[in-house]
């Protein structure tokens, strides 16, 4: 068990004088079952677009990311504020779907080769 999966999300940090200043994070080296869970509820939420309205799950999708997947290695507003506005949604799904089913975007597969 010593080699789990683990996912990174880029955030931006800051625009100075046209160039971006990035940080990446990666997930924990741990996560529970548990939390599989809650991303199939979510997931569900967003497939079935039941009840909530698109900014509420949005809402969801950031909560989820910030408080169940990275554990505080960010805030809320810092990654509201950290995601290009265009990919944001899309991000934010493809953390989901790392949890609920184990898919590594190739940029991240790219950075933990390097970084091992």
């Amino acid at each position: 068990m010593a080699n789990l999966k683990r996912n990174m999300i880029e955030l931006v940090k800051e625009v100075k004088e046209g160039e971006i200043v990035t940080e990446k994070y990666l997930t924990p080296v741990f996560i529970p079952l548990s939390t599989v869970y809650q991303a199939i509820d979510l997931t569900n939420d967003i497939e079935k677009n039941t009840k909530l309205n698109e900014k509420e799950l949005i809402e969801k999708l950031i909560d989820f990311v910030a408080n169940n997947i990275y554990k505080g290695k960010f805030t809320k507003v810092e990654l509201t504020n950290g995601l290009h506005a265009p990919d944001a949604v899309q991000t934010l799904y493809e953390q989901i779907l790392f949890i609920a089913r184990g898919q590594q975007s190739e940029e991240t597969k790219k950075f933990l080769a390097k970084k091992n």
